[in-house]
């Protein structure tokens, strides 16, 4: 009986030992597998960050490349279209281009013309409104007459189904001075009253503060105002360093009257322009904004 005992005694051991050594053995390799799998799928998920986070690398690298190539040309991030200009043997040469590079054709009429092109010097004394011809897909061109020196232009389009803002484009003509890049202080208009080619237009204006609605009123003394491009005049706004940009239209059809807002104080110079008997005239006045 003793004998029986013993002999169920040790094969129970080792059954028992057997067991613990299965689990010593294929527990840990199965915890391995286990793991290495986790391990795995977390490296391939890394992977796919790194890749993605490389092409992000590389399309930040190319565009921050491709804005610092215009140097001063290229329109702002905010904008899908890039927009150059350049002074090249008495010609002004723009051209448009969509996101994908190719030139941009696809604009809507903006007040009888696809494309209106406002130039003015760096001490805002010189001042053009132009409306180059389409030479090519996406190029335009005008003749200039610009003197030598440092100006600023601002192409005003209207594409369709693409973002556009209108930004201020550095250029020169000839070789311009070191000391053509000192830009002078304007200061207001004590009287808001102008007399151009024997014509006198007066100028009222509603408070002056920045983000706030302003009416720009603007008295033309009796003289019989012909529509220009479509409208009854026009107005464009600068601030003193030609940075932010306005082109305004009338309120109505019929008076001389502008509605607009400042977003920042400051110096602005406007120049309106009206015609009569033909003939465009152009009215400078320069503000404050409180």
């Amino acid at each position: 009986m003793k004998k029986w005992m013993f002999s169920a005694l040790a094969y129970l051991a080792l059954v028992i030992a057997g067991y613990f050594s299965y689990e010593v053995l294929f527990g840990e390799e199965k915890n391995e597998e286990v793991h290495g799998e986790g391990h795995t799928s977390s490296e391939i998920v890394y992977e796919d960050e790194t890749k993605d986070h490389d092409d992000h690398k590389t399309e930040s690298t190319d565009s921050h490349s491709e804005e610092a190539h215009g140097h001063g040309e290229k329109t702002s991030k905010e904008t899908e279209v890039n927009v150059t200009v350049k002074e090249d043997n008495g010609q002004l040469i723009l051209t448009l281009k969509d996101p994908a590079g190719q030139p941009l054709t696809d604009l809507e009429i903006n007040h009888e013309k696809l494309l209106h092109l406002i130039v003015v010097d760096e001490h805002l004394d010189q001042y053009y409104h132009l409306h180059p011809e389409e030479t090519a897909p996406g190029q335009f061109e005008t003749a200039s007459t610009l003197k030598e020196g440092t100006y600023k232009a601002f192409v005003d389009i209207k594409p369709k189904n693409l973002d556009y803002e209108v930004q201020p484009l550095a250029f020169s003509v000839g070789t311009p001075a070191a000391d053509e890049h000192s830009h002078g202080s304007l200061k207001a208009d004590q009287l808001l009253e102008k007399t151009v080619d024997g014509n006198m237009v007066t100028l009222e204006t509603s408070p002056l503060v920045k983000n706030e609605p302003v009416t720009l009123t603007f008295d033309v003394h009796g003289a019989e105002l012909e529509p220009f491009l479509g409208a009854m005049g026009h107005v464009v706004i600068l601030d003193e360093e030609a940075n932010e940009y306005l082109h305004v239209h009338p309120a109505d059809e019929k008076r001389p009257v502008f509605e607009t807002e400042f977003s920042q104080p400051g110096i602005y110079k406007i120049w309106a322009e009206f015609q009569k008997n033909g003939k465009v005239t152009v009215y400078p006045f320069v503000v404050e904004v409180k």
